[in-house]
């Protein structure tokens, strides 16, 4: 029997997408069902009762939830090809370490560079940077974050990459400017068909990113 395989995500959203990614990379075929925030389906309500967020993996009627978790649970179950995490436990420690600091740091910053103006905006701009700064020096001179290959990091933060227009635009500032690096990785990444394919287009992003700052009255 065929594993039966679903994705309860909404398309722009970053954690959802590295779902998406790591399911391209495995090649495994899979539902998705696209979940509109504002009015939340009862099989998301069903299938993630305590947070009642997406994305949620969906994997012969059990559910798997949080993006990393689920980022992981892949790969274990489909270790076929394109491992993402490493087998050593002090790499795969360092890996995590690394996935779980890009969410702690990097959304709520960014949500912060489009829904907010003057100095607070200012200050968002400067600790995203900061961020990329720190990130860029794990980076070091490796093609992915994971070394060779690209890896758990990889597809942590290049969900992200998607949104980096928006907040640009939004902020009037380059990341480029004072993140090359980043910016040369995020490019590589870009490269492989699988997470290419994985992303949705970065001014499709800003669009969706304008129309949520007019439900929100933010000018």
């Amino acid at each position: 029997m065929a594993d039966e395989v679903a994705l309860l995500s909404f398309w722009p959203s970053m954690f959802g997408n590295r779902v998406k990614i790591a399911l391209a990379l495995k090649g495994v075929e899979y539902e998705f069902k696209e979940e509109i925030l504002r009015d939340k389906s009862p099989l998301l309500l069903e299938m993630n009762p305590i947070n009642k967020k997406i994305p949620v993996l969906v994997h012969n009627g059990k559910p798997i939830c949080e993006s990393l978790l689920i980022v992981e649970y892949i790969d274990e179950v489909w270790n076929h090809k394109s491992p993402l995490l490493p087998t050593d436990p002090y790499q795969k420690s360092q890996a995590k370490f690394w996935a779980d600091y890009i969410d702690k740091k990097f959304a709520a910053t960014g949500k912060e560079i489009w829904s907010t103006n003057g100095e607070e905006q200012e200050n968002a701009k400067k600790n995203l940077i900061e961020i990329l700064k720190v990130l860029e020096g794990e980076l070091g001179e490796k093609p992915y974050f994971g070394g060779d290959q690209f890896g758990f990091v990889d597809v942590a933060l290049i969900p992200f990459y998607s949104w980096f227009y928006a907040y640009e635009t939004f902020g009037n500032f380059s990341i480029e400017e004072d993140c090359s690096k980043i910016v040369s990785w995020a490019n590589k990444c870009m490269e492989i068909e699988s997470v290419a394919q994985s992303l949705p287009d970065p001014k499709k992003v800003y669009e969706f990113v304008s129309v949520i700052k007019g439900w929100l009255g933010i000018k």
